[in-house]
């Protein structure tokens, strides 16, 4: 890899390390911390999620305008301001506002971020996208590890920790990417390019439509499955351990994923559809879980899932955009994630209040089950050389 995609790589795990000491447990906070209803705690999360969907937007037409740097140094300055303010201020409802403020500031930086690492090196494909997605996962690792064992000490920490870690990141993106170059300049800015490709646009809106749906299941296990392992008297450092082992897994079996994408699934829709089955089965395991060990497996099983599906997305949208729309496209493909995100606890929260985590489960697979529709459906009115190019790994 380029020296320009290892700093990105550095610096995005600096920024989800930070952030993963509190996301995870955000729910929990809500509901046994502040003493408001898994809905309540589900609309909060969602108006912190619907923030994020204008913040990527904003940071994918901002990565085309001005840059990929100025982009990401706008987003971590407002993030950072609301996770320093949080450190002295988390209760209600001013958790409410904060968490809406960090939402808009990460968006901005996460389609800048992946729109930056597909032009410093493009002739890397999908291993560009996959080694930011790595990056996350040791954040995660790293952060929800040492999170629930912060969170069992004192919340108070877990905020101290998260600004902590994202003046970190600040740091690095201050000194580092201010010279990382990509090939946008404002000159190659087309505002009607997106008109010009109506297919291509076409089928990456039907692309998304399935990884939102496979976003709602998934966000699933930082909201209301985190609660559900709750009354099955699961302890909170346990719980964390499951985020531990996602990103662990993620990083030490990428020679497996490598020879697997290799020998077996071998365009990029091959992967994302397996993937889609894959989680399918995951969460059939976790329906019928009632000790951790049923939960690790299906955790184990989700992740398999998630190595193929998630970096296949950013990589199909990358050889889709029209020149000069990589951000554009980017930001749309993260504010399809974050609205999953904001879709996903609302309907989890209101389904396990109302009905039950069994009826839940159901709901989640068949979502599922319409992703892969999509997914075999978006590429079908492409022409065949823009197919091509968008399936390829």
């Amino acid at each position: 890899m380029p020296r320009a995609l290892w700093l990105l790589v550095i610096g995005m795990m600096a920024n989800v390390m930070g952030s993963s000491f509190l996301w995870p447990l955000n729910t929990i906070y809500i509901h046994e911390h502040l003493g408001k209803s898994l809905t309540v705690a589900g609309v909060v999360l969602m108006l912190n999620s619907a923030a994020s969907v204008i913040g990527n937007l904003v940071g994918g037409v901002l990565f085309d305008r001005i840059g990929g740097y100025k982009s990401i140094m706008t987003g971590i300055i407002i993030t950072l301001v609301a996770v320093v303010t949080l450190m002295f201020f988390h209760g209600w409802p001013i958790y409410i506002y904060l968490l809406i403020l960090i939402g808009f500031g990460s968006g901005i930086v996460f389609p800048a971020t992946y729109a930056l690492a597909g032009t410093v090196w493009p002739e890397g494909g999908r291993k560009a996208f996959n080694a930011i997605y790595v990056a996350q996962n040791i954040g995660v690792a790293a952060g929800a590890s040492l999170g629930g064992i912060v969170a069992s000490i004192s919340f108070q920490y877990i905020f101290l920790a998260n600004a902590a870690l994202y003046a970190v990141f600040f740091l690095i993106a201050f000194f580092g990417f201010r010279n990382i170059n990509g090939v946008h300049v404002n000159s190659m800015f087309d505002q009607t390019a997106a008109a010009k490709h109506p297919q291509k646009f076409t089928a990456l809106v039907t692309l998304c439509i399935g990884y939102l749906l496979c976003w709602v299941g998934y966000v699933q296990w930082s909201t209301t499955i985190s609660s559900h392992t709750q009354t099955l008297n699961i302890p909170l450092n346990q719980y964390s351990l499951l985020w531990t082992v996602n990103g662990v897994l993620i990083v030490c079996a990428q020679p497996v994923l490598s020879q697997f994408v290799k020998h077996v699934a071998k365009t990029i829709k091959q992967q994302m559809l397996i993937g889609y089955m894959i989680f399918i089965v995951s969460f059939l395991v976790a329906a019928n879980a009632e000790h951790f060990k049923g939960f690790l497996i299906a955790m184990i099983i989700l992740t398999i899932g998630e190595m193929l599906v998630w970096p296949a997305v950013p990589t199909i949208a990358d050889s889709l955009a029209p020149k000069g729309r990589q951000g554009f496209y980017q930001g749309f493909v993260n504010s399809t994630a974050t609205g999953g995100k904001m879709i996903g606890p609302l309907l989890g929260g209101f389904i396990a209040d109302y009905y039950n985590i069994n009826f839940l489960f159901m709901v989640i697979i068949s979502l599922l089950i319409i992703g892969i529709f999509t997914t075999i459906l978006y590429d079908k009115k492409l022409k065949p050389t823009v197919e091509n190019a968008a399936a390829r790994t």
